[in-house]
């Protein structure tokens, strides 16, 4: 057996922080000479705090306005709706691409000449969408939002 590979457990006790010189860790106790990080409480500082300057929460200025959490309808536009024919809902502009998914707002708007004869089935429309619409002979009813049909566990 060699010094080296003695196992020497390491000693668990607490130290004793000031208690005198010593004992090792007295007087200052290893925090130094004065300043904040020396006194009691300094490790109960809030968050953000900069050494008594203002903090940097402060320091930066609110945002204006606000941001809404309401998904925005996806505009499908009337020219588009010249390839289509019959009865159209989300389902039937999620399949032409016109949408991103069946399962979104969904409001038309006026542009260019609407030819074709539609019954369209959406969530909004502009006035004047409506009109193009009822003239090229379709109609326009509002419908809710399709909903996510749940999974079921077996």
């Amino acid at each position: 057996m060699k010094y080296n590979d003695l196992v020497v457990n390491k000693n668990t006790r607490p130290s004793r922080k000031g208690r005198g010189i010593a004992a090792g860790q007295g007087k200052t106790a290893g925090r130094g000479t004065k300043g904040q990080k020396a006194r009691t409480g300094h490790s109960k500082m809030p968050t953000g705090f900069m050494g008594g300057q203002r903090a940097i929460m402060q320091a930066v200025p609110k945002l204006k306005g606000f941001k809404s959490f309401h998904a925005k309808a996806e505009v499908v536009y009337t020219d588009r709706l010249n390839d289509l024919s019959g009865k159209v809902d989300n389902l039937t502009l999620a399949e032409n691409g016109l949408i991103t998914n069946p399962y979104v707002k969904v409001k038309v708007i006026t542009r260019g000449e609407l030819k074709a004869k539609i019954e369209l089935e959406t969530q909004f429309a502009s006035k004047t969408a409506i009109e193009a619409i009822k003239k090229a002979g379709g109609s326009f009813k509002k419908v809710a939002i399709l909903k996510k049909a749940k999974k079921t566990e077996e």
